[in-house]
């Protein structure tokens, strides 16, 4: 009878130390399980240059982590774009087309050399403090800021906007609303 008790016990408290790993652990152990997905920066989202053979195998191969020498940056891809002359080391002075010059002055003036320090400085006065309670659970992090814009549904969107000659605005942008947090998630 005792042995029988005893064998019982067993399973109960695996199961109770795996749920109260899970519950301290909050979003970790579901990252490490792969059961939480990470939403890509949109704006770091790039195109890669396509592969392909290399004329000559005697090249060197590449290094892990290296940068790819056929790709450029986001910046001088759209500097190449905007300003061509300026991009591949052609003199800018007195080469601006008529419609990159119609572009300049419709820009307005310039802005300051320091402008994202007086950014920052305003958007740092109208961001709230952490509250008193977020003081005291410091294991926490912060919530992501922004919305996260579902792309498949944004893309369907888009597409059945322009099948019907509709404006890319008309309609709902979808979100990807955040989960539900459990009692443990919210205290935890």
């Amino acid at each position: 009878m005792v042995q029988f008790r005893r064998l019982r016990v067993v399973p109960v408290l695996c199961l109770g130390a795996t749920l109260g790993l899970t519950a301290c652990g909050g979003t970790d152990v579901a990252r490490t399980f792969g059961l939480v997905r990470d939403a890509p920066d949109e704006f770091q989202v790039t195109t890669r240059a396509p592969l392909s053979m290399p004329p000559d195998y005697t090249l060197r191969p590449p290094r892990p982590g290296a940068s790819r020498p056929q790709e450029q940056s986001s910046s001088s891809a759209a500097q190449a774009t905007l300003a061509p002359q300026t991009a591949f080391g052609a003199d800018a002075v007195g080469s601006t087309s008529p419609g990159q010059q119609a572009l300049l002055n419709a820009s307005g003036p310039a802005a300051p050399a320091d402008i994202r320090r007086k950014v920052d400085a305003d958007a740092a006065i109208d961001a709230p403090g952490p509250s008193f309670t977020d003081r005291l659970m410091f294991w926490r992090s912060p919530p992501p800021p922004g919305i996260v814009v579902d792309p498949q549904k944004e893309a369907q969107r888009l597409r059945e906007n322009a099948a019907l000659g509709q404006n890319v605005q008309q309609g709902d942008t979808p979100i990807i609303q955040p989960k539900k947090q459990s009692l443990f998630g919210r205290i935890f």
